[in-house]
């Protein structure tokens, strides 16, 4: 059962209930893809070393995916400029449990993830990336929680 979040103007999306959800939607990443490709689970995830990814995650906001694509890259450090990808979801979706209600109420971040394919529809060629000073703030964090256990993924 989904719960009543109308106080706050959040409707949770779930893999019932997402067609309420509009693109276009981004997935940020440090990988090089075709238009056409899919990009489907299973593959190492970016942000624990070691873990298999279930699902594919991807955003309605094209920040968050340059998140995803800047901190896959320097996590990888790889040295390279990721890639925003525009994408279609290929089958049902939900809100991205991983930052959904854990640090603000929604899904501000506006992202989801899905066991289904995501669909390469083409790639944004210019973006801009965060300053470095933030870039680093935010790897930092991302070091402390790890340092402490509980960099912990739900996929």
């Amino acid at each position: 059962m989904i719960e009543d979040d109308s106080d706050i103007g959040y409707v949770p999306v779930t893999l019932d209930r997402f067609d309420h959800i509009r693109g276009p939607f981004y997935h940020g990443t440090k990988s090089t893809f075709e238009v056409g490709e899919q990009l489907v689970p299973g593959h190492a995830s970016n942000f624990q070393e070691g873990r298999v990814a279930n699902n594919v995650y991807f955003s309605a906001l094209v920040d968050t995916a340059v998140w995803g694509a800047e901190l896959a890259t320097e996590l990888a450090r790889s040295g390279e400029r990721g890639h925003i990808y525009v994408v279609e979801p290929t089958g049902p979706f939900e809100d991205d449990p991983n930052v959904t209600n854990k640090r603000f109420p929604g899904n501000v971040t506006q992202s989801y993830r899905t066991p289904h394919p995501l669909l390469v529809v083409s790639e944004m060629e210019t973006w801009q990336g965060h300053a470095p000073e933030v870039l680093t703030g935010m790897l930092d964090n991302l070091a402390r929680l790890r340092e402490q256990g509980l960099d912990i993924i739900d996929d």
